[in-house]
């Protein structure tokens, strides 16, 4: 088996390191932390956001501390921490909070997918590229829950579902194999249960569309800020949706059950025929 080749030289246990964007109490970090737990093969690491910080992105603290309490979470040594999913991931790589650098580092699991242009926003996403930049491997894990139909087990099934990819990773890092030019971003369908297999997919250009309205202010809408008379309010809200056509993408292959395995970098290149495109409108501005 893949896992019993993990520790059968040493029995020094592999170090993973969970964090998310939902906050170090959310239900999918939980269930994937027992999950690591339960498995025997690792020591597990928790370095969270104290409260839900989804969709931040890649947002980083440097203007002031971050304050950091340890929380009791069982088989694991957890930290809350009031910083962003990007805090989260340089603070527990960085041998000032835990005594060494994990081998991995695991975003999530996320209440809510992360596919094509939404990876752009997510916190999920953003600890795991953070890791990556840090020069830790990593990926980020998210569940494609939707309002009525998913419930907290799922969480459960996807970290159950989870571990034999994470098994396999940690057996290349152990022998040195692992590419470490990416991460992984994975999705897990909403029928967990009936997945039909990992699939290796690419990064579409699936997103939602957003608009804004003007509001009135609330106890549910208002931000602990002073609000006066002259404030205008606006919120967000869902004005449609862009699919994905493409059968290697991300969020087509996530609708069709698919677990989805799309390795991600850090640049934002453009295709290739932009960069030709302005190669030859240079020429002509000067």
């Amino acid at each position: 088996m893949e896992t019993d080749s993990l520790n059968s030289s040493s029995k020094v246990l592999a170090t993973i390191l969970v964090t998310n964007d939902d906050g170090i109490d959310a239900p999918g970090l939980q269930a994937l932390v027992q999950a690591l737990v339960n498995s025997s093969h690792y020591v597990v690491q928790v370095c969270a956001p104290e409260t839900e910080m989804s969709a931040v992105s890649h947002w980083s603290t440097y203007r002031h501390p971050l304050a950091v309490k340890q929380i009791e979470i069982q088989g694991a040594s957890g930290f809350a921490v009031s910083g962003t999913p990007a805090d989260c991931a340089s603070l527990g790589v960085s041998k000032a909070l835990f005594p060494s650098i994990p081998d991995l580092v695991i975003s999530g699991i996320n209440k809510g997918s992360n596919c094509g242009y939404h990876i752009v926003y997510s916190g999920t996403v953003a600890a795991a590229r953070e890791a990556f930049l840090d020069g830790v491997p990593s990926i980020s894990v998210s569940y494609d829950w939707v309002q009525g139909k998913s419930q907290v087990n799922d969480f459960i099934l996807s970290a159950e579902a989870c571990l034999p990819i994470i098994h396999k990773i940690m057996k290349e890092i152990k022998n040195q194999t692992y590419p470490h030019a990416c991460f992984l971003n994975i999705d897990f369908p909403t029928d967990v249960t009936k997945h039909k297999g990992y699939k290796l997919t690419k990064q579409g250009k699936s997103m939602y569309k957003l608009g804004w309205r003007q509001v009135k202010a609330s106890k549910e809408n208002v931000t602990p800020t002073a609000i006066s008379a002259e404030h205008l309010l606006f919120q967000r809200e869902l004005r449609g949706a862009k699919a994905d056509d493409d059968d290697e993408t991300d969020q087509k292959s996530l609708k069709e059950g698919y677990i989805t395995v799309t390795p991600l970098g850090a640049l934002s290149r453009a295709d290739a025929e932009f960069h030709s495109y302005f190669k030859d409108w240079l020429l002509n501005c000067s």
